[in-house]
C-alpha cells in the first residue's frame, strides 16, 4: 500500500480548490472572469532584457549546465547591484549565490538548516511557503507571529513569549510584504536583528518587491543593518520575469555555503542564458533611484492602484493605499461573514481576489486584489463590485 510521508500529512488543504472549481463552471457558461487574484505581472519583460537574452541563448557556451551557485559574472552584478542600490560590499565568491527564482530559495534555506522540531518564527498572514513548504517539510514547527492592521502589519515582536524565542532557530521576514501590501521601517528591521542577536537566530529576509514601490518610497535591505542574515530576492518582480525563474541569495557566508550545499545536490541552477540577460537589466541600476525600465512599469502599476483604490473608497468600502508591491490588502465589508463567502459573492460577479484566509488564519477577514489587470478592466470590476455594496 503505497502512503504518503507523514509531512505530506501535515500541509494543510489546497484552500483555493473550491475556488478554481467555481471559476471552471463560470468560464463554461461563458461568464467573462476579470481575475485580479495571482501575483503574476502582466506587463512584458523589458526589451532590453529580452533583446540580450535572444543573444545569449545562441551561444553554444551558454546551453550547458549552469553552475547551482551561478555563474562568476552574475554573482558579480548582483554584488555590484547592492553597492550601487544600497550602499552595501557583498563578496561575490561567498556572499551571493543563485536561486531558481526566490520561492526556491525561500524552502531550501530551510533544509539547510533546519531539523526536526526546530521552532521557525513565520509571519500571517504571509506567503505560505514559509510555514508549509518550507518550514513543515522540513518536520520544523512555524511559530505564527500575526501580522495586525493596528500594527501596521509588523509582527509584535514583544508578544512573542521568550520561551519561543530562545528556542527558535530561523524567522521568515517578508518587507515590502505580501500579501498587505505594508512596509518596514529601518528602525523596525534595527529591532528585529536586535532580537535575533539576544535570542541566537538568523532572519530569512525575503525581499522580491525591493523595486516594487510607489510614491518615491525607497525599500530597504535588512543586510544594510545587519549583514549576518540572508536575502532573497529575484528577477520575478522587478524585471516581470517570473515564468524565467531567476534570482538570488545574498549574505552571511555560512547562510549562503549551506544553501549552496543543497542545492549542490538537487538542482543544476538557472540557464545561463537567463542569467546573462538579468546581468543586463540590473546593469541598468546606477543608483538608489529604479532605472526607467523598471520606473515605466511602475508608473502603470501606480495608476491601476490610484483607479482601484479611489473606487472601492467612493462606494464606501475603505481602502488604503499601498506604497509598495501590487497587491491591495483590504478588510471585507462589515456585513460579511469570512473572506472565502465573500470571494465568492465577487466571483458571481465575475471579479476574482483572493480571500484572505488562503495566506493563514489571520488573513481572515480580508481579501487580496492583485493589480494585474488594465485599467478598464479594473474599472469594470469596480462596477460589478458596487453592485453588491
Amino acid at each position: 500500500m503505497i502512503e504518503y510521508a507523514k509531512r505530506i500529512g501535515r500541509l494543510p488543504p489546497y484552500i483555493f480548490a473550491e475556488i478554481e472549481q467555481i471559476k471552471l463552471e463560470k468560464k463554461k457558461n461563458g461568464v467573462d472572469l476579470i481575475s485580479m487574484s495571482i501575483g503574476d505581472p502582466d506587463l512584458t519583460t523589458p526589451e532590453l532584457i529580452l533583446n540580450e537574452m535572444i543573444e545569449q541563448v545562441k551561444d553554444p557556451n551558454n546551453q550547458n549546465y549552469p553552475s547551482s551557485m551561478g555563474e562568476e559574472d552574475f554573482r558579480q552584478a548582483v554584488a555590484r547591484w547592492y553597492k550601487v542600490r544600497f550602499g552595501i560590499n557583498l563578496e561575490a565568491v561567498s556572499e551571493i549565490t543563485n536561486v531558481i527564482g526566490g520561492k526556491e530559495g525561500v524552502a531550501n534555506i530551510a533544509r539547510a538548516f533546519i531539523n526536526p522540531g526546530d521552532i521557525v518564527l513565520c509571519p500571517n498572514p504571509g506567503y505560505p511557503v514559509y510555514e508549509n513548504g518550507a518550514t513543515k517539510l522540513c518536520d520544523g514547527e512555524p511559530y505564527l507571529m500575526p501580522l495586525f492592521k493596528k500594527n501596521d502589519f509588523l509582527p509584535d515582536l514583544e508578544a512573542i513569549d521568550t520561551s519561543i524565542l530562545k528556542k527558535a532557530k530561523m524567522m521568515y521576514l517578508n518587507y515590502p510584504n505580501n500579501p498587505t501590501g505594508a512596509i518596514a521601517p529601518k528602525d523596525f528591521l534595527k529591532k528585529v536583528v536586535d532580537y535575533a542577536e539576544d535570542y541566537n537566530f538568523f532572519i530569512v529576509y525575503d525581499n522580491p518587491y525591493s523595486e516594487f514601490t510607489f510614491d518615491d518610497y525607497i525599500a530597504p535591505t535588512i543586510l544594510q543593518v545587519d549583514q549576518n542574515h540572508i536575502e532573497i530576492n529575484s528577477a520575478s518582480k522587478m524585471f516581470c520575469m517570473t515564468g524565467f525563474r531567476c534570482g538570488w541569495a545574498a549574505g552571511n557566508v555560512k547562510l549562503i555555503t549551506g544553501l549552496r550545499k543543497v542545492k549542490s545536490q538537487i538542482d543544476s541552477g538557472c540557464s545561463i542564458f537567463i542569467q546573462k540577460a538579468v546581468i543586463k537589466g540590473l546593469n541598468e541600476f546606477k543608483s538608489e533611484r529604479k532605472p526607467e525600465i523598471v520606473e515605466k512599469n511602475m508608473r502603470v502599476y501606480q495608476e491601476r492602484r490610484d483607479v482601484l483604490i479611489n473606487g472601492l473608497n467612493d462606494m464606501g468600502w475603505k481602502t488604503e493605499k499601498p506604497r509598495a508591491t501590487f497587491y491591495v490588502w483590504t478588510q471585507i465589508p462589515e456585513d460579511e461573514t469570512s473572506s472565502m463567502e465573500f470571494a465568492k459573492k465577487l466571483i458571481d460577479l465575475g471579479v476574482i481576489v483572493t480571500p484572505g484566509i488562503g495566506f493563514g488564519q489571520y488573513g481572515e477577514g480580508f481579501v487580496r486584489f492583485a493589480l494585474t489587470q488594465p485599467v478598464e478592466r479594473i474599472r469594470e470590476a469596480l462596477e460589478r463590485i458596487e453592485k453588491i455594496l
